[in-house]
């Protein structure tokens, strides 16, 4: 079948503008006039979380193409944006995720079983099983729950930060979101909100170029989606996401404007999203594979080991050895996770009041007393 495009093919040459920050070239040499300076243990640590969430999505993608898993929903090109963004948030500060950003739980110290555990919805799942694979949280890690409706996460965002303040806490909130949600109610509702209270809030948009199938350029008419954020009295930048030391900066910098209390900043974070939306999408049903071509020449992984490479932080050996280190606990992880029986019954009903109202234990007695299948579906 002939492959129609949408939109012309975009390159990344096409796609930078003088307003974007960056550190990094295409070949990894970072910039005097930008460069941050980042530790490099700092850096190394990013790209070693890189490093695992790539080899995380690849496995997982072939775990869920065997029928051994569900879903997956990844972030191949992304991974930057997410890692350093974590990165730049301190420890007192919360995440609400939106669905891609397992690497920033991961970063926040999510064990590597109990993520596997959720993907395959067994007893060690924090959210025993009722949640999607990829529907993941840890208040104990500051790191909210996922929900797949688009956006809503932004408003919950503004009011965790805003309850924050008024508890006199120096907490900031990150809360990531695609370039698709700029559409959506919670959209205007949260960054209304936020700018109006002055909310400690970092608006995190990763702008991958695409909404499942729909391009960037059809989602609006603003000239970027960092312009949206004039409307509503707040800073609105754009970095280069596919750069981890762009990206740490200038989250970081919002994050201290949102301690000082100066309020809400909204972040365009330039990426490209080079896999499908997930597992459950083709795209080549609307994209030409010429345009993810151009785009791998800015893979955020490449372009930062080009870096750590050039100043003596990284070498070939130690990639090695780290990804067979990765790939080693993880395949422990599947085997365990598939060896561990499902939530138990009885945790239906849990959860869901402090205390059991007499209804729920009415149903629950119900429930026990009743027939029971012969095997799972």
């Amino acid at each position: 079948m002939q492959l129609q495009q949408v939109v012309p093919i975009r390159t990344p040459e096409s796609s930078y503008e003088d307003d974007i920050f960056t550190v990094l070239d295409a070949d990894g040499n970072a910039k005097a006039a930008t460069d941050p300076k980042l530790p490099k243990e700092l850096v190394v640590r990013m790209y070693r979380a890189m490093l695992r969430t790539r080899v995380i999505d690849e496995r997982l993608i072939k775990l869920q193409r065997q029928g051994r898993i569900g879903f997956h929903i990844g972030s191949l090109g992304e991974e930057a944006c997410i890692i350093a963004s974590a990165a730049a948030l301190r420890d007192e500060d919360w995440i609400l995720p939106c669905y891609r950003e397992f690497g920033a739980l991961l970063w926040r110290g999510m064990p590597l079983q109990t993520y596997v555990d959720n993907m395959y919805g067994n007893s060690g799942d924090p959210v025993q099983g009722r949640q999607m694979p990829d529907h993941y949280t840890a208040r104990h890690l500051k790191f909210g729950s996922v929900s797949s409706p688009i956006g809503t996460q932004m408003t919950q965002a503004v009011g965790l930060g805003k309850a924050a303040q008024m508890k006199g806490k120096d907490e900031v909130v990150g809360v990531y979101f695609g370039e698709g949600a700029t559409s959506s109610n919670d959209f205007h509702t949260g960054l209304n909100f936020a700018g109006v209270m002055k909310a400690p809030v970092i608006f995190l948009c990763r702008n991958n170029r695409w909404a499942i199938s729909v391009p960037s350029e059809k989602q609006t008419a603003s000239h970027t989606f960092a312009d949206k954020a004039i409307a509503y009295g707040m800073p609105g930048v754009r970095c280069d996401g596919n750069d981890p030391l762009a990206t740490y900066k200038t989250v970081r910098d919002a994050v201290e404007r949102a301690s000082r209390g100066e309020g809400p900043t909204l972040i365009e974070m330039l990426t490209y999203r080079m896999g499908g939306h997930s597992t459950s999408d083709d795209p080549r049903a609307y994209r030409a594979e010429g345009e993810v071509d151009g785009w791998r020449r800015m893979d955020p992984l490449h372009r930062t080991r080009l870096h750590l490479e050039k100043i003596g932080a990284w070498d070939a050996a130690q990639e090695d050895a780290y990804e067979t280190e990765v790939k080693t606990a993880l395949e422990a992880c599947i085997q365990a996770a598939e060896k561990t029986a499902p939530p138990a019954l009885e945790t239906l009903f849990d959860g869901v009041y402090e205390e059991k109202p007499w209804h729920l234990q009415e149903q629950q007695a119900e429930l026990f007393a009743g027939p029971r299948a012969l095997k799972s579906h």
